[in-house]
């Protein structure tokens, strides 16, 4: 579930625990699912977008995922590192993992630079939504 665009961890990780696993179970397999796609959205993600822009029906799709990229410019531009750790880290609707490693491949980030920032970023959105969940779970 956490490799699932949008749901992403932060939808994987409260699922995890309502159905039954441990806080800290939910939590690894979730940072894991979520990192799954990482490399392979760093690597290939322009090419499909060039692709996809070839074809009058995919071309807005692929435009208005370059467009979400670009939107977060100046935070990366300005904090370089630092901005795609708090774009993943922030567990907002439109951050994220996806996201980070989107603006990566936009923004020409290395992988061996943008992997481990975005590994920080969703180990510390992941404890972000778990503090956050283990409360719901101990309130209820």
């Amino acid at each position: 579930m956490s490799m699932v665009p949008i749901i992403e961890l932060r939808g994987a990780l409260p699922s995890g625990v309502a159905m039954g696993l441990t806080p800290w179970t939910a939590f690894a397999v979730s940072v894991i699912g979520n990192m799954v796609p990482v490399p392979f959205i760093i690597l290939f993600i322009r090419k499909i977008l060039d692709w996809m822009k070839r074809f009058d029906g995919f071309r807005r799709i692929a435009e208005k995922l370059e467009n979400k990229a670009k939107k977060h410019e100046d935070k990366i531009v300005k904090y370089e590192a630092l901005g795609l750790f708090i774009l993943v880290a922030l567990p907002l609707p439109g951050t994220g993992a996806w996201t980070g490693s989107l603006v990566a491949a936009i923004f020409d980030i290395r992988l061996k630079n943008a992997v481990p920032v975005i590994f920080a970023g969703v180990l510390t959105a992941g404890l972000i939504v778990l503090f956050i969940t283990y409360g719901v779970v101990l309130i209820a």
